[in-house]
């Protein structure tokens, strides 16, 4: 990012464990005497601001510990946006991968002040070398909006703004989209997204967003977008329910990835599919016990109201399937078993398709953006058993929540080969460099650049 030349430029030091008695050596004897004062170490993450003969900060130590060239902690730039006095920066010291750098601190400038009215100063960086900058900020910007998307409220995202953001992102790149909304799903033949939002006096809705050559390999993304999740009549206790405006994060994520492939002008035909729902109580609502034909034929059994994301993506998935895409990816924030299984930092996914695990695996890794395979143990199938339909909505005990989850999506998947379920939290309980506290689109990087790697390898 280019910055006015009149600005003064100070310099932040990456001190790594083995390179800081070296560093200390060519400090001023100023800057040198305070970092000995306070004991400065240079422990991953420590960031010490240098004062000169004035008082005003002339320069920063950020320690890397022994991660030379931020191998391990692509991300500890972010440290700088959020720590640093306002101003121009330069960083000093080897970078890996200074794209993915530069990302990090961009994303660690981000705020959620939709609804502040407080101003603040920005802390900027000089040009990394050797830095994709258009790429870095295009990245960050989609992550970002999809952060935005999820920290909003439900009385602002409401299905009606939720599919609103869809529609002013497929403008932005010329994107082909449909609204099926309400009755209308019926009419569509989408009865499990019609089911789940009909409480709610938020209209239920389909967003079906289509981008590039209809004669390329295609790409779709599935995103579950229930705005807001009350648990239906199996109503959530009230800490359960502080967080629910996020179980939208899996149609965030999906909009970040769409972003980043558009962005980069991937030679892929892109649709997007989002099933934008609020699960609410009121006289429409859906109960336990009911049973629904679902897009695919299949009759669910509700066995409970509050697994109410995997039911709208039923009806998503099979409509993706129908057209057997080279790529189907579906994103949701779908168990708490998958937190208890992996925290909430580390997204599981599922996928028989070995090939694609291992790619998704490694970019992962690549990307910082990481997650990790579960079994799509096809045995647990027999857990979702009903007597009175085809299969019910949830186990019938307590046992490997999420798995059941995915084996419960991966019924609707019968045509498309590569297929992914991420199982995200789509949010940061814990702010660290690069991933402030609040939302977050996880997997959404992880996606778009494995959706480059693979129409790179399929020209």
């Amino acid at each position: 990012m280019s910055e006015p030349s009149s600005l003064p430029v100070r310099l932040v030091h990456l001190v790594s464990e083995a390179g800081w008695p070296i560093l200390q050596e060519t400090l001023p004897p100023m800057a040198r005497s305070y970092a000995a004062s306070v004991g400065f170490k240079p422990m991953a993450g420590r960031l010490l601001v240098l004062p000169g003969e004035t008082g005003a900060a002339v320069a920063a130590l950020l320690g890397i510990g022994s991660d030379e060239g931020l191998v391990e902690q692509p991300f500890l730039l972010g440290k700088l946006a959020t720590d640093l006095p306002a101003g121009l920066w330069r960083v000093e010291g080897r970078i890996e991968n200074p794209t993915l750098a530069l990302t990090g601190f961009h994303l660690g400038q981000y705020r959620f002040d939709r609804f502040k009215t407080v101003a603040r100063e920005a802390v900027s960086l000089q040009p990394l070398p050797g830095a994709d900058i258009a790429r870095a900020r295009l990245v960050a910007e989609a992550v970002s909006a999809g952060r935005d998307l999820i920290n909003r409220p439900a009385n602002d995202l409401t299905t009606e703004a939720l599919a609103l953001a869809a529609r002013e992102l497929g403008e932005r790149f010329r994107a082909e989209l449909r609204e099926i909304v309400g009755e209308e799903l019926l009419a569509e033949n989408l009865p499990m997204i019609h089911a789940v939002g009909a409480a709610s006096a938020h209209p239920p809705r389909l967003v079906d967003l289509t981008w590039g050559d209809s004669r390329a390999p295609k790409v779709t993304l599935v995103g579950k977008g229930v705005v807001f999740d009350t648990g239906g009549l199996n109503l959530k206790p009230e800490n359960s329910m502080l967080l629910m405006k996020k179980d939208m994060g899996g149609a965030a994520a999906a909009l970040a990835a769409a972003e980043i492939i558009m962005g980069l002008q991937l030679p892929v035909r892109l649709r997007v599919l989002l099933p934008i729902v609020e699960n609410s109580v009121s006289g429409p609502a859906f109960r336990p016990g009911d049973i629904y034909r679902s897009r695919a034929g299949t009759t669910i059994e509700i066995g409970n109201t509050d697994a109410e994301g995997r039911l709208i993506l039923s009806d998503a998935l099979t409509l993706a399937d129908e057209e057997k895409p080279n790529l189907l990816f579906n994103f949701a924030t779908l168990t708490g078993a998958a937190r208890v299984a992996l925290g909430p930092d580390l997204p599981p996914f599922f996928t028989d398709d070995d090939e694609l695990a291992d790619a998704i695996s490694r970019i992962g890794r690549v990307e910082n953006d990481p997650v990790w395979r579960l079994p799509l143990w096809k045995p647990y199938r027999t857990m979702l058993d009903s007597k009175s339909a085809d299969i019910n909505n949830v186990s019938s005990g307590g046992f490997a929540g999420a798995i059941t989850a995915a084996v419960f999506l991966k019924e609707f998947v019968q045509n498309t080969r590569s297929y992914a379920h991420f199982d995200i939290y789509g949010w940061t309980p814990t702010a660290r460099p690069g991933r402030p506290e609040g939302g977050e689109p996880q997997a959404a990087r992880l996606a778009a650049k494995l959706v480059e790697f693979w129409s790179s390898i399929k020209k």
